[in-house]
């Protein structure tokens, strides 16, 4: 089993390798790989959903077949009733009584009439919200207990009587005060009215009165059957629908009569599509990983997380789901992020896996679509600042808008359409959603890029900027690292260039690689000036490499403190490598034979890209460059840089660096280049004597 095991491994490799072949994959874990495998499986049971919970056919879908009525029939037309009873339900509301409603309205009037009470017992507290006149309170203040006592009774049941009919919190004081009135018969004209007042105004503005949905349901029904329900009348031989036009509804129901709409689920067209979409995120993961060799695992589940989302709009939109604003956006950020090659593989993917049938139109609409994401994967990759991405925001959408109002135009004049031509506000909407989730996603570009690792074109041109703290604290506290830093940056930047790398990220990578030394930057040479060598005084070739040691560890603390992405941080201990501190190593020899080399060689791990390879190089070079005499030809100079670059690529630090043969020597003949524009000639200008002013 080891040797097949073996082999398949290697054939995985070389399947997955970059155009260099020894550039490795970033190891990912066991959970990680389970995470991702288990975004693949989500994604493919909801792109086959539909074959497993819905009908063959819907309203709105080309038909797969012609279809005619094998008798005559008569089918109930569902849009019809549906639409019917839509029109009922605003004027069709069934109330009863409210219980508690009524209890409550009760209590106010218990409230008014306690206050009526004490009113009449303590005339200084009149505590009551009525307003009595002269002749109400004195006719209160005659009555007696028992007298009191039915005039309330009176008022409870005539409350009451007003409340089991139900009430309407819209009906106007006076109609509600003339009600009352009437059912007060018997009493002196001053407590009727008192009476009626104080009905109304506990009931005024309120409803004890609420809606009965199944009473409601039932008269509903009940309107529809005695207006008619609504059929199609349908005759054999009738044509239902033909191949490839867009099922109607009432064409839908009567197929569905005939017994041609299949609602059981279809175990192999499911199993099918679940096959289909998962070899399709597969292959989306195999182009990741083939041209994104360091890709992290939380990048595959973003590509496959925006994978997912796009297609649960699908199935939830239907027929209405536009092209334009599903697969434009995300194909955007995804190319900004992670490179035109992942986001014009997660377009042909989301393309591929439409879980609906297509159209002529649609089916033109989503090239169209795929055409516009694809132009945008292009420019987004060359996008240099955030401003060129909000303009992408409103030329995309009216690019968009443009084409698909040609096509709508070409389609009508054709006369093929395969379904409803969309209206010139629909694809004006369409335009504007795409352009306002196109603005939502480069508004969110910078939190999707820290949460997720990505690394934009515009991120490394702002992380490149020397006003940013930790780069302007270099330059503060370590000024020779500074200053040295910016020379490897011009050497490394000219390299990749030479061999088309990534200009961008060896450039920004560069400013940050020795960031370290700020912990201690006087034990460094290049900050010490004209004062003593710490190394000296401590004389301690071990205690000497902890410190170089040191510089690379807290480099990566630093890099974890100010949020450095992940490319960006892996320049800090790679620019190093494994290679060995050979003056140190050296001096421990003369004292001690013995002394193994692994104690004094950096920890690495060694360059596993072109770029830190490149700024390895760089950094051993750009000090032997410097140092070379005026005299000093081309041939010198790069048979000097030639051998530094042997020396590494013999010491093994560029094994996994994905360089070849060939582009060393391309490294070489750039780094002559910076060279010479470093030692270029300057004319002598003559400096004319001081003059002497008299006083």
């Amino acid at each position: 089993m080891g040797i097949p095991v073996r082999r398949a491994r290697t054939l995985w490799r070389r399947f997955v390798r970059l155009e260099c072949p020894r550039q490795p994959l970033a190891a990912w874990s066991m959970q990680a790989t389970a995470g991702v495998l288990l975004m693949c499986l989500l994604v493919a049971l909801v792109t086959s959903w539909p074959w497993l919970t819905q009908p063959s056919l819907q309203p709105g879908f080309p038909s797969p077949f012609t279809a005619r009525a094998p008798r005559d029939a008569t089918v109930v037309d569902s849009e019809e009733l549906e639409l019917r009873r839509s029109q009922l339900v605003p004027r069709s509301h069934v109330q009863v009584v409210d219980d508690r409603a009524s209890r409550d309205l009760q209590a106010r009037l218990e409230l008014e009439l306690r206050r009526l009470k004490l009113s009449i017992t303590s005339p200084q507290q009149r505590l009551g919200t009525q307003t009595l006149s002269p002749d109400e309170q004195a006719w209160l203040e005659s009555l007696s207990p028992t007298q009191w006592t039915d005039w309330t009774t009176q008022v409870r049941q005539v409350q009451a009587r007003m409340l089991g009919q139900g009430l309407v919190a819209t009906v106007a004081d006076s109609q509600l005060v003339s009600a009352a009135h009437l059912h007060f018969e018997g009493l002196p004209s001053t407590g009727r009215r008192l009476a009626a007042r104080l009905v109304a105004e506990s009931v005024a503005g309120h409803s004890n009165l609420r809606t009965d949905a199944a009473l409601t349901q039932r008269r509903i029904e009940d309107l529809v059957t005695q207006q008619g329900v609504p059929t199609i009348a349908v005759k054999r031989g009738d044509l239902i629908t033909r191949q490839g036009e867009a099922i109607s509804s009432q064409a839908y129901d009567v197929l569905d009569y005939f017994g041609l709409v299949s609602r059981q689920p279809r175990p192999l067209a499911w199993l099918q599509h679940v096959t289909e979409a998962l070899a399709t995120c597969g292959l989306i993961l195999l182009v990741l990983r083939r041209w994104r060799a360091r890709a992290e695992p939380r990048q595959a589940l973003l590509v496959l997380g925006m994978l997912l989302v796009v297609q649960a709009f699908k199935l939830w939109l239907g027929p209405a789901a536009s092209p334009m604003a599903l697969l434009v956006p995300p194909t955007l950020l995804l190319a900004e992020g992670l490179g035109t090659v992942a986001g014009l593989a997660w377009l042909a993917g989301a393309s591929l896996l439409w879980p609906l049938p297509l159209d002529a139109l649609v089916n033109v609409r989503v090239l169209l679509a795929a055409t516009i994401a694809a132009v945008a994967a292009i420019v987004a990759s060359r996008q240099r600042n955030r401003v060129q991405l909000l303009q992408l925001a409103v030329l995309l959408p009216t690019a968009a808008l443009v084409l698909q109002w040609l096509l709508v135009q070409l389609a009508g004049l054709t006369g093929v359409t395969g379904g409803r031509l969309p209206e010139a506000s629909q694809l004006l909407s369409e335009a504007l959603l795409m352009g306002g989730l196109v603005m939502a996603g480069v508004l969110l570009a910078p939190l999707v890029e820290s949460s997720f690792g990505l690394l934009t074109r515009a991120r490394l041109l702002e992380l490149a900027d020397l006003e940013r703290p930790l780069l302007r604290r270099l330059s503060c506290e370590a000024p020779g690292t500074f200053e040295h830093t910016l020379m490897i940056a011009g050497l490394a930047e000219e390299g990749a260039r030479a061999i088309r790398a990534d200009v961008d990220l060896i450039r920004t990578g560069a400013l940050y690689h020795d960031v370290g030394k700020l912990h201690a930057p006087q034990w460094f040479i290049e900050n010490q000036g004209d004062g003593n060598n710490p190394h000296d005084s401590l004389d301690d070739p071990f205690r000497s490499a902890e410190i170089l040691q040191a510089h690379v560890d807290e480099g990566l603390t630093l890099a974890r403190r100010h949020r450095l992405p992940r490319p960006l941080a892996d320049f800090i201990p790679e620019h190093q490598g494994t290679l060995k501190m050979g003056y140190f190593f050296y001096q421990a020899r003369e004292r001690d034979p013995s002394v193994p080399e692994a104690a004094f060689r950096y920890r690495g791990p060694a360059p596993r890209s072109p770029e830190t390879a490149i700024l390895m190089l760089a950094d051993g070079c750009e000090a032997a460059l410097r140092s070379l005499p005026p005299g000093t030809s081309e041939q010198e100079a790069g048979a000097m840089v030639r051998r530094i670059i042997e020396a590494r690529r013999h010491d093994g630090q560029l094994a996994s660096s994905g360089l070849g043969q060939a582009d060393l020597e391309l490294l070489v003949r750039a780094f002559v280049r910076v060279w010479k524009r470093m030692r270029h000639r300057r004319i002598p200008y003559p400096i004319p004597a001081r003059k002497a002013y008299s006083a």
